[in-house]
C-alpha cells in the first residue's frame, strides 16, 4: 500500500522551499514541528515571523522592477491593513520593512499612538483612515492631524469632511473612496462602502475644490474579491483609473490612487498565481489610460493583509480519537475546533493547506475531520484541489498530528481571542517563532491555553 508521502509527491510538486520531510516529520519554512509540538503540545496556533518580511520584501522588489520595466513615472507605497492581524509582533516585524499603516476603526488609532511611542512608526508614516467612521473614529483622526501625523482620511461618504472642518492642522491631505460595483454574483450591485462615481465630483467641487484647508490627494478603489486576473477587476480598474483622469483634470493635487483588494494567499500546493505579471499588467494598465488621457501617472499605494501575514501562521492539532460512523465515514476528532479557533472554514468554507505533521511513511486513508464544539458544521472534509481528505493510519500506539497553514490573518479576531467562544471552548496556546542572527529558530511563548478561570471572570462568575 501507498504510503502519504508518495501520495503528496505524485498530487503536487513537493518538497518546496516552505514545506519538506526529514526522517517522517514535516518541517515548515525549515521550522521542526515535531520539536514545537513536543515543547508546547496541542491545539498550538503558531506565528513564523520571518515570512511577513519576505513577503514585503518580495513585493516591493517586483513593483520596483515593473515600474522600471515600463518607466513608469509614480511612486509605489506598501500599506499594511492592521485589520487582518493587530498583534503587535505582526506591526512590529511588518514595519521593519518600510511600510505604512492602513486602518478601518476607532480603535486601531491607539495601536498607532502606542507604535510610535514605542519608536516603531514616525509622524512620516503614512497613515490611512478607511471605512465607515462613527465620532470617535473622527475624533481619533482629529487628534493625529493636530500631532503631526501624516493621517490621510479617506472619505467614505459626502458629509464626513465636515468632521474635520474645525481641525486646527493647517493643511489637511484626504483621499475619497470609490464605491466599486462588486463582482457579478455578489448579493449586491454596488460596495455599500465609499461614494459612488457619480457623487465624486459634486463632493470635490461643493467640499474642497475652495476649501483652503482640504486638499483632495488620492483616490482609493477596493475590490472585495482581490486582485485576480478577471474581466471584472480589468473592467473595474479600468473604470477607476478613467475617473482618476477625469478628476485629476480639475484636481491639480490629485496624484495618488489606492488599489485596495489584495492579493491571494496560497491556500493548496497546487496553488498557481503569477504575482510578477500581475503587477506588470497594473502597472502597464494604469501608464495606458494616463497617457491616453493625457494626465501623469499616479503614485500607487496597495493595501495588503492577508497577503502580509497569512502565509506567517499556522494551526496544529492532535488526532485523539477516530469514530467510524457509517461503513464509509470515519472520523478523525482534533482537539480544537473549527468553528471557534479557523473561523473562516466555517463560515466562509475557506481551504488551507492540509498536512500531516508526523507519519508520513505511514499508509493513508479517506478521512473526515471533526471538532469539539456539539455544532454539526464542525467539520473539515474536503481540501482546495479535492472534494476529500486524505491523512495517515497511525499505528495503535501513535499520535497524529496535523497542521493547517496559512491560517495568520483574521481568524483570531474573527473567532474571538481569549474570549468566549462556542461550548467554552478554549483558545489554543500561542507560540512566535522567529530566527537569530545566526538564522537559529527561537521560539517564545505568547499566550498560554485559555483557562476556566478567565471565562469565568468573563462570565461574570467571579
Amino acid at each position: 500500500m501507498k504510503s502519504y508521502i508518495d501520495l503528496i509527491e505524485q498530487t503536487f510538486e513537493f518538497p518546496n522551499p516552505e514545506f519538506k520531510v526529514k526522517k517522517n516529520e514535516l518541517f515548515f519554512n525549515d521550522v521542526p514541528l515535531m520539536k514545537i509540538i513536543e515543547e508546547y503540545g496541542t491545539p498550538l496556533k503558531i506565528s513564523y515571523l520571518p515570512k511577513i518580511g519576505q513577503h514585503i520584501r518580495d513585493c516591493k522588489e517586483m513593483f520596483a522592477n515593473a515600474i522600471k520595466k515600463y518607466k513608469y513615472k509614480g511612486n509605489y507605497t506598501y500599506c499594511y491593513c492592521t485589520k487582518s492581524s493587530h498583534f503587535s509582533f505582526v506591526l512590529e516585524e511588518a514595519l521593519k520593512n518600510d511600510i505604512h499603516l492602513e486602518t478601518s476603526s476607532a480603535f486601531d488609532l491607539p495601536i498607532i499612538k502606542a507604535l510610535y511611542e514605542k519608536g516603531k512608526i514616525t509622524k512620516n508614516t503614512f497613515i490611512i483612515c478607511n471605512g465607515y467612521k462613527r465620532p470617535l473614529y473622527t475624533e481619533y483622526i482629529n487628534e493625529l492631524l493636530e500631532d503631526g501625523f501624516n493621517c490621510m482620511p479617506i472619505l467614505d461618504n459626502l458629509k464626513e469632511i465636515t468632521a474635520y472642518e474645525n481641525n486646527s492642522a493647517e493643511k489637511i491631505n484626504v483621499g475619497i473612496r470609490i464605491a466599486a460595483d462588486e463582482e457579478p454574483n455578489f448579493a449586491f450591485y454596488t460596495s455599500r462602502l465609499g461614494v459612488r462615481y457619480s457623487d465624486i465630483d459634486i463632493l470635490y467641487k461643493e467640499k474642497i475644490a475652495n476649501n483652503d484647508k482640504f486638499s483632495l490627494k488620492m483616490l482609493h478603489f477596493f475590490i472585495n474579491t482581490g486582485i485576480k486576473d478577471t474581466a471584472y477587476y480589468w473592467s473595474e480598474l479600468s473604470r477607476f483609473m478613467y475617473k482618476y483622469c477625469e478628476l485629476k483634470k480639475i484636481c491639480p493635487d490629485l496624484d495618488t490612487v489606492d488599489i485596495g483588494g489584495g492579493f491571494p494567499i496560497q491556500t493548496s500546493l497546487a496553488f498557481e498565481y503569477d504575482y510578477k505579471y500581475m503587477i506588470e499588467q497594473i502597472i502597464e494598465n494604469i501608464q495606458w489610460i494616463c497617457q491616453k488621457n493625457h494626465v501623469p501617472v499616479p503614485n500607487i499605494f496597495t493595501e495588503f493583509g492577508s497577503y502580509t501575514v497569512a502565509e506567517s501562521g499556522a494551526t496544529i492539532y492532535a488526532v485523539i480519537d477516530q469514530k467510524l460512523q457509517n461503513d464509509k465515514e470515519l472520523w478523525y476528532m482534533i482537539d480544537g475546533s473549527f468553528i471557534t479557533q479557523l473561523p473562516d472554514v466555517w463560515g466562509m468554507n475557506q481551504k488551507y493547506i492540509m498536512l500531516a505533521v508526523n507519519n508520513w511513511d505511514n499508509p493513508f486513508h479517506k478521512v473526515n475531520l471533526g471538532g469539539l464544539t456539539c455544532d454539526s458544521q464542525d467539520y473539515y472534509n474536503s481540501e482546495a484541489h479535492t472534494s476529500e481528505v486524505f491523512l495517515p493510519i497511525p499505528e495503535s500506539t501513535e499520535t497524529q498530528y496535523i497542521g493547517f497553514f496559512h491560517t495568520g490573518a483574521y481568524q483570531e479576531s474573527l473567532g474571538g481571542y481569549g474570549g468566549i467562544q462556542h461550548c467554552l471552548v478554549p483558545a489554543p496556546k500561542h507560540v512566535i517563532i522567529s530566527r537569530d542572527k545566526k538564522g537559529k529558530v527561537v521560539t517564545e511563548l505568547f499566550a498560554p491555553e485559555q483557562d476556566s478561570e478567565s471565562m469565568l471572570k468573563l462570565l461574570g462568575y467571579k
